[in-house]
Formats: C-alpha cells, sequence, structure tokens
C-alpha cells in the first residue's frame, strides 16, 4: 500500500504510522525474556529472576524502548517508500480511532526544500587583491626584533621615553575611593605601545626612577571595565625601574637565530615574504569567499526547514558556553544565553548550506582527490616539518572532512567569480591584516 503523505504548510508534511499490537507486545516479552537471563535481584540467582519481577522492575522500559525502536522503523520505511528528504527529527504522537489491534502514531515533520538558484550572471561581487610590499618585510622583520629584544637598566638620572620597559606602583581612586583592578605593585609594560591608556602613558613618560605623580585619568565610555567607564579617577604612580631595549641587528646571525635555512638576511627577507604572501593568499581567499557566499544567499530562493534552523541555533548556543567556559566564566553551562540572539545566524548558515549544496550538486563541483591532497600539502608548507603536517591530516577522517568542504567552498568560490560581475579592488597589505 502506497504511503500517504498530507502537505501542511509549505514544508511540512505529516504520515500516519500504524504498527500491531501484538507485534510489540511480542518483541517487549521477547527482550524481556533476554534480559532476564543477566538480570540480578536480591534473593534470586543470576537468571533465576522470575518473570514476574522482571516484567514489573523493566517492564515500562522496555516498552518505551520498543516503541521508540518500531515506530522510528516504520517512519524511516514509510519515507524512504515516499522518497522524502526528511529535515530533523519527525514530531510523533499517537492518534486515536486506530483499527482494532493496531495502534496509530501521526509523524509530523519537515522535508529539505526545493533550492531555486538564481541567475548569477546579475550578482555583483567584490573580488580584493593585495600585494606583499618591501614595507610589509620591513614590519615584520621590526616585529621579530622586538620578540627578540633585550632590555638594560637605564641612569636614574634619565627620564623614561617611548620603547622603554617601565616597573611602577599604581593606585586609583574615584571620589576617593579605591576601585577593583586599580592598584598593581611591579606592574611593567613597554612605554608607546599603546598597552596603557594615552592618558596614563602620557603621566609617566619622561618621570625618573623613584619619582611619584599624581594624575587624573578619564577613562572612556567604551573602557572594558563597566564599573569605571565614562568616570575620572586619581591615580598615584611611582616608578621604580626604567630600561631602555636593545634590538638585535638584521644579520646572519640574526637569520640562524631563526632557523633559516639559507642564513643570510637576503634568505631571511625571502623567507619572510614568501610566509606573509601564504597569508595574504588565505585572507584573500576568506574575504572573496565570503562575497561570493553572500551573492549566492541573495539570488537563491527558497523556504528554510525550522528544524534544521532550530538545530544550529543550539548548536551556536552551545558553542557559546563552550567559549565562556573556556574563558574561565563559572557555571558557563547555565549561563543565561537566549536562543534567539542567534536565529538570524542560524538561518543564513542553514540558507547558505542548502544553496551551496545544491550548486555543488547541479554543476559538479565536488572535490577531487588531487585537490584535497594539494590544500593539504598547502596548510603543511607553513610548518616546520610539512610531511609529518601532511601525515596528520591523512591519518584523521574528521580532518580530511573538514579540508574536503573547504576544497569545495574554493570550488564554489572559482564557479561564482567565473559567472558573475566581478568588481575589483586593490587593498594594502594592511588593510588587508587588520580587517
Amino acid at each position: 500500500m502506497a504511503v500517504q503523505v498530507e502537505n501542511l504548510e509549505k514544508l511540512e508534511r505529516r504520515i500516519t504510522l500504524t504498527l500491531s499490537a501484538d507485534a510489540l507486545k511480542n518483541e517487549v516479552e521477547s527482550r524481556l525474556k533476554r534480559l532476564a537471563r543477566t538480570v540480578k535481584a536480591d534473593g534470586f540467582r543470576p537468571g533465576k529472576v522470575p518473570m514476574s519481577v522482571v516484567s514489573q522492575r523493566y517492564g515500562y522500559s522496555v516498552q518505551y524502548e520498543v516503541m521508540n525502536d518500531k515506530v522510528g522503523e516504520a517512519f524511516s520505511r514509510a519515507a524512504s517508500e515516499a522518497q522524502l528528504r526528511v529535515a530533523g527529527a519527525p514530531r510523533i504522537t499517537e492518534k486515536e480511532g486506530a483499527p482494532e489491534g493496531e495502534i496509530a502514531f501521526d509523524a509530523t515533520f519537515e522535508v529539505y526544500p526545493d533550492v531555486k538558484l538564481g541567475d548569477l550572471s546579475t550578482a555583483e561581487v567584490e573580488r580584493v587583491s593585495a600585494e606583499v610590499t618591501e614595507e610589509a618585510i620591513d614590519k615584520t622583520l621590526d616585529i621579530l626584533r622586538k620578540q627578540r629584544r633585550t632590555f638594560a637598566q637605564r641612569p636614574a638620572a634619565e627620564g623614561a621615553a617611548d620603547g622603554d620597559r617601565v616597573t611602577i606602583d599604581f593606585e586609583g581612586k574615584i571620589d576617593g575611593t579605591p576601585f577593583e583592578g586599580g592598584k598593581a605593585e611591579g606592574f611593567q609594560f613597554i612605554l608607546g605601545e599603546g598597552r596603557m591608556l594615552e592618558q596614563f602613558e602620557k603621566a609617566v613618560r619622561g618621570m625618573k626612577a623613584g619619582e611619584s605623580k599624581t594624575f587624573p585619568l578619564n577613562f572612556p565610555e567604551d573602557y572594558h571595565g563597566k564599573d569605571v567607564a565614562g568616570k575620572e579617577a586619581d591615580f598615584l604612580v611611582t616608578l621604580k625601574k626604567v630600561e631602555s631595549q636593545n634590538l638585535p641587528e638584521v644579520n646572519e646571525a640574526f637569520a640562524k637565530s631563526l632557523g633559516i635555512a639559507d642564513a643570510t638576511v637576503e634568505g631571511l627577507r625571502a623567507d619572510i615574504k614568501k610566509n606573509l604572501e601564504r597569508e595574504v593568499k588565505f585572507r584573500l581567499m576568506a574575504r572573496n569567499k565570503a562575497a561570493v557566499m553572500d551573492a549566492l544567499v541573495k539570488t537563491a530562493e527558497l523556504d528554510l526547514p525550522k528544524a534544521l534552523v532550530q538545530n544550529e541555533t543550539e548548536r551556536l548556543v552551545e558553542g557559546a558556553r563552550a567559549d565562556l567556559k573556556q574563558r574561565g566564566v563559572k557555571d558557563a553551562d547555565k549561563a543565561p544565553i537566549p536562543a534567539e540572539m542567534f536565529t538570524p545566524q542560524a538561518e543564513r548558515r542553514v540558507r547558505l548550506g542548502l544553496v551551496v549544496a545544491e550548486l555543488v550538486k547541479v554543476e559538479k563541483l565536488q572535490a577531487t582527490p588531487d585537490q584535497i591532497k594539494a590544500h593539504v600539502e598547502e596548510l603543511a608548507q607553513s610548518y616546520e616539518k610539512p610531511a609529518d603536517v601532511v601525515r596528520w591530516y591523512f591519518g584523521d577522517r574528521q580532518r580530511m572532512a573538514e579540508v574536503e568542504a573547504v576544497v569545495i567552498e574554493n570550488n564554489v568560490t572559482a564557479f561564482v567569480l567565473g559567472k558573475a560581475k566581478v568588481v575589483d579592488k586593490q587593498l594594502s597589505f594592511d588593510e588587508l591584516m587588520n580587517a
């Protein structure tokens, strides 16, 4: 008998499932008998517990288990016979008026939507590009030098200047009252690097070891400490020590200390350029991919399965809880996180996933083994031992699935850029890296 599928609202469908009461009863009895072989009860040897005791103790849970299993099997068979692509889990409710000897259930569920891909030739996509300049290499060299700098104490008569490391004691008060986080001893920071508020650095700049100073400081309205944001505090600062920094020279010894194979200044710059070009490539890919995905979402038409949106929302909430836990937030698993705040993001993810899947199927944009291998090898090049990294990727199915997903997205990006109206935009190196 053909499965009767009732169309409800948009993607919602309903199927009536019927199960034989005798078949359910027989299955429950069969499982209870198997359970009786191993169940333990006071006063009885193992395997000798009377069936009446086993039924009384486990009958309800076994019946519930059997009912779930059989209803699930019946739904799976019906959905397969009706050639339905079910989105999410069905909602099962018992139905009144079943024929004698049978139990009936209504299974209400959603199906995957038909996705209508838009005309990509009408879509406009901004494609950005950037180059690694000599200035970018110089800035990276400066960062590497600062990571390996040393400090030497300056004479007491010399005041603190930008680039110096200062050691201070400080205490702040608002309306004469100390506040949390406003006091420290032996606190170190480097002047001019923006770790402290500019008013604070300005007050310390020029001070000499052993000097103390009181000064007012206005906390910004958007300061991360909400208790002091927008308020004025008075700080007492005592400068304990001033140290000047010594940066290593860029020479062969410096290149060798970084493990550069060609331990020359030219070899060091070439290695930096190679690494920056790899980073620029991945950032450009990510940005252009995002622009392509925006265009895909805008041009496609489809209805969203509520079940998939709800599942994605729950995943986002759990991800937020995990992030809070990682940051050390107490009772993060109980934090009140409103699910609705993630609904727009969940809807976009589901929509994008369905659209991309349809485009991949229609245009045959699946990842090939050669593409996957090439991508893994490219990722591995940024590590000291690429061959070990390649083996690490290929040794785990989950990691390879993630690589495959990235390659598919790259295929989609290339396909859309080949069809859409592309507007090219040149970015500076700093614009790309700071975005």
